[in-house]
């Protein structure tokens, strides 16, 4: 049997194997939203890794900085500050004030019915748009690694171009196996997924970056040169300088350089984004207390950090030893790619191969190249299956069961029963939708262009003013969701995006869209508050501001099984004080 289809295959037993296991410890809400908040500090770190480092991560960063050098790097070091104010601002009070997603922060003061409807759409909105990321990588590394898998497959998926769109197989694939992760196995399955996949994804980083620097005699100064000596076709720069993927002196929007906004712009939506990644979010309500939730980030910190410091030595050791040119799926005999079909999400699993070859002959190329997918998938899996939840939750939990049905009258084994529906319908939109993304579009790119612009544009400002603003009201949770949500997607879709072949003359400038997008979330959050403030006075809102302050820092009635669902409380008065 093909070595790259049969450790495909072992991935996918183990996970498999895992959800069976945690299908067992899944039937109450607790178990399934929340793993029955039994994970261990350490572990949460791990399963936080997990989910943060996903495809856009592993493929995307590295593919980034084989084609770009310097500018690609940069995704690198915005996503690892980002945990930052993770760890400052939001891990610790959003596990003492929630109970199992972001949603319930927000209601804890605000009325229920509009903010939870509204952070639904965010939440949704956000998980798809990294989804479509993650999906993308999985179709690249099947159709490279399993040809004729998808070959295979594609017949049987010829139907769905009489409904107007055109489904990969691979990319179903992959959408099918994490429905059936979340729909069985919930956050158990998905927490130890992930813990699996984080240690396999550290050990395949650290085995690429060992080869690279044995390969360099570990001198770091010979690497970097080697580095410095490769120099991007179009303008002639080397490879550690910055200028590539954004030029420099090349054109002016509104009145200042436009490479200079695209990194501002940059770096503003993944140092912002991160904290309002509502399938991160989720994950401090596993743990059974706030020093947990204080470790898991440490833990999580330090395994991000070293992934990414990583990420300079395979992205760097992509573009010497293998070469942009040669950096495709199918490349001609002469081993190099056409244009159109270069593709940077395949930059570290062909560096793997290249190395392979160097060090253990041809079979240990394609052992090597065969478990960097293997690893690429399963953190492709994991991650889908974390999102998936997060949104399956912004619907069955946040809308169905605190707005449909008012918090009244719903059993667990019914908000089960929903959330596990909900999971496959986000499923089959997420496959439609990637399927007709394209798989040469970068998953880094994607993932920061859009998924960290509407985090950062809808959910950070209203949960920062929801925690530390006690005028904030429910008028400017709801404008600051809605308006930093549809203003990222609007000015997106009208850019030029991070296509293959983006417009020549695109409506809104910049690709990346979070100079604008995020800004305008934190005002529309501000004004509509003193707007609301004048139309009616949000009385629940001020007067629970005291309770969610002191709760948020000393965790007290947050213990497990006493976490109060807010909207289901009397609206006519405040809850008791608590005493220290």
């Amino acid at each position: 049997m093909n070595i790259t289809l049969t450790l495909f295959l072992f991935v996918v037993a183990i996970t498999l194997l895992i959800t069976g296991w945690a299908a067992r410890r899944s039937s109450t809400t607790i178990q399934f939203w929340a793993a029955g908040r039994g994970i261990r500090g350490w572990q949460n770190g791990l399963a936080i890794a997990g989910d943060y480092m996903s495809a856009a991560s592993f493929l995307g960063i590295a593919g980034l900085i084989a084609f770009n050098g310097y500018d690609g790097f940069m995704y690198s070091v915005g996503w690892l500050v980002a945990y930052l104010l993770v760890l400052f601002l939001v891990a610790e009070p959003m596990r003492n004030t929630g109970k199992f997603t972001m949603a319930d922060t927000l209601a804890y003061r605000m009325r229920a019915v509009p903010v939870r409807s509204a952070a639904a759409v965010a939440t949704i909105a956000v998980s798809a748009g990294y989804m479509m990321a993650q999906m993308v990588g999985a179709g690249s590394l099947v159709k490279i690694l399993i040809p004729t898998l998808d070959a295979t497959l594609k017949p049987y998926f010829a139907w769905s171009t009489s409904l107007g769109f055109k489904l990969d197989p691979s990319i179903a694939m992959v959408g099918v196996l994490m429905m059936i992760y979340v729909i069985a196995g919930g956050m158990v399955a998905t927490t130890w997924v992930q813990i699996v996949k984080a240690v396999m994804l550290m050990g395949g980083a650290i085995l690429l970056t060992l080869l690279v620097l044995i390969h360099f005699g570990f001198n770091i100064g010979s690497f970097f040169d080697h580095a410095a000596a490769v120099k991007d076709a179009k303008t002639q720069l080397p490879f550690t300088s910055p200028g590539i993927l954004y030029k420099y002196g090349e054109k002016s929007v509104w009145g200042v350089d436009k490479a200079l906004l695209e990194n501002i712009s940059l770096g503003m939506a993944l140092v912002l984004g991160t904290a309002g990644l509502p399938h991160i979010l989720m994950r401090f309500f596993t743990v059974p207390n706030a020093k947990a939730a204080r470790t898991s980030v440490a833990w999580a910190m330090g395994l991000i950090g070293s992934f990414y410091v990583m990420t300079s030595f395979l992205g760097f050791g992509a573009a010497s030893l293998v070469g942009k040119a040669h950096i495709c799926a199918k490349p001609d005999a002469a081993g190099k790619c056409a244009t159109a079909a270069l593709n940077n999400n395949l930059s570290m699993p062909l560096l793997a191969n290249t190395l392979g070859k160097e060090f253990f002959g041809t079979f240990g190329g394609e052992f090597l190249l065969a478990l960097i997918a293997a690893v690429a998938f399963a953190t492709i899996l994991a991650v889908v299956a974390g999102l998936t939840l997060a949104a399956a939750s912004a619907f069955s939990h946040d809308f169905y069961v605190n707005v449909i049905r008012a918090g009244h009258d719903v059993t667990e084994r019914e908000q089960v029963r929903v959330a596990r529906i909900t999971a496959a319908a986000v499923g089959i939109v997420s496959i439609i939708l990637a399927s007709g993304t394209g798989a040469t579009t970068n998953a880094a790119a994607l993932v920061a262009g859009l998924a960290f612009v509407i985090a950062a544009s809808a959910n950070l400002p209203v949960i920062l003013f929801t925690l530390f603003w006690k005028r904030f009201n429910t008028w400017g949770a709801v404008a600051g969701l809605l308006g930093g949500t549809l203003m990222a997607i609007w000015l997106y879709v009208i850019g030029p995006g991070f296509s293959v072949a983006p417009p020549k003359n695109p409506a809104f400038p910049l690709s990346n869209v979070g100079i604008v997008a995020i800004p305008f979330g934190f005002v529309c959050a501000v004004v509509f508050t003193w707007v609301g403030g004048l139309v009616k006075a949000d009385r629940l809102a001020e007067e629970r501001f005291h309770e969610i302050d002191v709760r948020a820092y000393t965790g007290l009635g947050a213990e497990p099984g006493t976490v109060e669902e807010p909207s289901v409380m009397p609206r006519t008065a405040t809850r008791p004080q608590t005493s220290g």
